[in-house]
């Protein structure tokens, strides 16, 4: 019986983390680009006497939202061999994602400030520019997978001196 194209798509790790990522991507981007027009609509905002810009509030909000469809795509489609418990899994996942926040905070900050750059836009260009780094620490560290497969894989054998 053929395999089907979903099959076949699905059958490589990188590509179903691609598919989990993007999932995360649209929620985030999409809710930042809501919430930067609609909610968030005043250059700042006074809190806890700190003035807060309109984008750092939509990234702190969209990115939570991003953050947990990811970590569920990625915990039963991408990851799902991992024997790691789910609750260590989502904190591991948790710090990654925080330590991630303030990368893409200060890459939306600079494209902003900096560059001048068209918020959502650079909303867009800072998570694509986290993206092959967050495929690796998420494999290695948030889900505790070697680069051999644990179960059943034969040792290599190399002939020879």
């Amino acid at each position: 019986m053929p395999k089907t194209l979903w099959y076949k798509i699905t059958k490589s790790q990188v590509i179903r983390f691609l598919i989990s990522a993007s999932a995360g991507f649209v929620v985030d981007i999409s809710s930042f680009y809501l919430l930067y027009h609609n909610l968030f609509s005043e250059p700042t905002y006074q809190i806890l006497s700190l003035n807060v810009r309109n984008s750092t509030l939509s990234l702190t909000v969209s990115y939570i939202l991003g953050v947990m469809v990811n970590f569920l795509v990625t915990k039963f489609f991408v990851f799902k061999e991992s024997r790691t418990s789910g609750s260590k899994q989502f904190a591991r996942f948790a710090l990654v994602a925080g330590l991630g926040y303030f990368a893409n905070l200060g890459v939306l900050t600079l494209m902003i400030k900096t560059l001048n750059m068209y918020p959502p836009l650079a909303r867009i260009l800072a998570a694509l520019s986290l993206f092959v780094a967050s495929y690796f620490v998420h494999k290695f560290f948030s889900f505790s997978l070697s680069l051999r497969k644990h179960h059943g894989a034969k040792p290599d054998h190399h002939t020879g001196n």
